[in-house]
Order: C-alpha cells, then structure tokens, then sequence
C-alpha cells in the first residue's frame, strides 16, 4: 500500500508524502523519485534506516520520523541542506553523529524527545538558524558549551534529563525566550543567566536549586516554575562570628584588587605580564554590601524578593531566595533587614 502511494505522489507530482502508521520496516526505494517533496511524514513505523537515495530529496524542509526503531540520527541527513524541521522524537538514539551537523545548516527546529541520548556534540555550533532544540527525556549528564553560540535558539527544552550544571556562556543566548530544565539535577543555576535579557518563561522544577543567582528577579520573566526544589525558607539566622581569619593568599589579593579598584595603573600593567594572577584576579567576587572585591573567603547569603506581581509562579510562590555575596562578617552584622544568612545543617 505504501509503495501505491508512492506512486500516486510520484504521478501527481506530490510535494507532500504522508506515510505515518503504515507499519513500515523499510522506506519505499522510490521516494528518492520525489525530488520536489517538500515534507515527507514517517511517524508511527518500523523504521531503523534511512535508503541511500533519500539524499536526492533537495528541497525537503520538513520529515518526520518520530515513534520508530532508529540507534543514531542518520548520516544521511546532512546531504537534506533545505531541511528547517526534524522530528525524531520516541527513537532509541543513543548518539547524534557530528557530521549530521555540517548539512543542517537551515535546520530551524529539531525534536529530539524521549530518546537515550547521553551526549550533545560540540559540532552543534554549526546549526546557526536553530530556533528550537527539544531533548526532553534523554540522559543528557552535560550541555556543551558550543550549544551557547546559536544566537538564534529562541527555546530550550532539556527536562528529564541528568544535567548537574548548564554552562557558564549560557549568556549568549540572546534571544531565549523559553529554557525548560525540570527534573534534573541541578544545584544552582549560573549567573549570566540573569543576562537574557529576552527570557520569559523559565522552568527548573523538580532540581535541587536552594537559591537563584542574584539578579535573576531582574530578568523580565513572565512565568517562573520552581517547584519540588528545596528552596531556601525565610528564618532570621545570626552569626557566630565577629570576624574571619583570612588566609596569606586571601589578604594579598584583597590588597592588590584594592589598588585596581581605585584605579592603579602601574599594577595593572604588571598583572598584564603575569597571566596565571590574571586568571586568579579576573574570578573575584564583589560583596553585595560594601562593594569590595574579594577572591574566594566570602559568606553565602540570600535576599527574599517578592516576585508575585511580576510573574506567574508555582504553587504560588510569593517569595524568591536569591543568592549574594557578602566580604566579611563585619558586613553580615551591618545588612540590612531583608538580607539572611544561610544555615548550614
């Protein structure tokens, strides 16, 4: 029956080819015929590979391949440059083979859900025109940090998955509007990510998230999802402490990034000349506070923002801890009100 619609679309000069649940093992050899297909639908079938021939398909732009047997994404992809759409969703594909990218370069949403991928490849980089990328319900441990350099990618669904971090350069992503990252195994959250600037909905439930980077309230956020996370609740805690005992290493940076903050010329040309102390140097953090630089002896402190009138929220979270950074402890006992020192357990 499959090969009578094929001829059908072959006679009638078909630019669209729906064979979804035909319980096909194999696809039709005289697709390849239909060159100007331009959306061709295999979902719901027995399907593992891909024939030779679908390569001849120029101008497809959208296939569907989801609800089958395939192990990979298949090489032949990357010879389909028209293709904008891919669905391979409820697959068992287990790795996306670098060179399927260096084809794809209109690719503009690729589906990717309930597989077993373990690993992105860095060569991801190449899909410039990528507006969507779903791998919901994979075992995805860590997301490479080429993935940040889509300047297109305007949502990002990575929910069930394994992920302990998102990268640092999540900032680049300049035009996500939509990052979905629930049930995973995230502790925090990076902090550029309070510079995307066009984020609107933002879902981390289901992580292990205490506290969200400390800007994050800034961000104009249109919905916020959070819950199953053990966020930090709103109990007064005191120091013990009246004063730290800093370290040689901490004392004589405090003092050299002292002098840069007030602008010294002749240190700053000499820390150019030693690479390893600006590497250390450029990681300082700044108190929430006071304003001074500091390198790693710092206190964790949160401040409870009301997020309630700014966006829809979980469980109708009124409150959002979110992290800062305090230098001492003489700092801690002269916050303000709304600042709370974390207790460690």
């Amino acid at each position: 029956m499959a090969d009578v619609l094929v001829l059908r679309a072959i006679r009638g000069r078909a630019r669209s080819l729906n064979l979804n649940g035909r319980r096909l093992q194999r696809v039709p050899g005289a697709v390849g015929s239909l060159t100007q297909l331009t959306a061709l639908h295999l979902r719901n079938n027995a399907l593992s590979q891909l024939p030779g021939d679908v390569t001849a398909l120029c101008n497809l732009t959208v296939l569907h391949l989801g609800n089958n047997q395939f192990a990979e994404v298949p090489e032949e992809l990357k010879h389909l440059h028209s293709l904008e759409v891919l669905h391979m969703f409820g697959n068992r594909i287990t790795e996306i083979p670098s060179c399927v990218c260096d084809g794809l370069k209109n690719l503009k949403s690729l589906n990717l859900n309930n597989n077993l991928i373990e690993k992105i490849p860095g060569e991801i980089e190449k899909l410039q025109c990528l507006e969507k990328l779903s791998l919901n319900h994979n075992c995805l441990r860590d997301i490479p940090k080429e993935l940040c350099v889509l300047q297109n990618l305007c949502e990002l669904h990575l929910g069930n998955n394994q992920l302990e971090a998102l990268p640092e350069p999540i900032f680049l992503l300049r035009n996500l509007k939509e990052l979905r990252v629930y049930r995973n195994n995230l502790i925090g959250l990076p902090e550029g990510l309070c510079r995307l600037g066009n984020l609107k909905i933002l879902d981390v439930a289901g992580n292990q998230i205490q506290a969200f980077p400390s800007r994050l309230h800034e961000i104009p956020l249109q919905e916020l999802y959070c819950e199953e996370n053990p966020l930090l609740l709103k109990e007064p805690v005191s120091a013990i402490q009246d004063e730290e005992v800093l370290s040689l290493k901490e004392i004589a940076a405090r003092n050299i990034l002292s002098h840069l903050h007030n602008g010294s010329s002749l240190l700053h040309d000499q820390i150019k000349s030693h690479p390893e102390a600006r590497r250390l140097l450029g990681n300082r953090n700044a108190c929430a506070l006071c304003g001074t630089w500091f390198l790693d002896m710092w206190l964790e402190c949160v401040r409870f923002v009301d997020v309630k009138k700014r966006m829809k929220t979980s469980h109708n979270l009124h409150l959002l801890p979110v992290k800062i950074l305090l230098c001492s402890y003489q700092c801690f006992n002269k916050r303000q009100s709304d600042i709370f020192g974390v207790a460690v357990q």
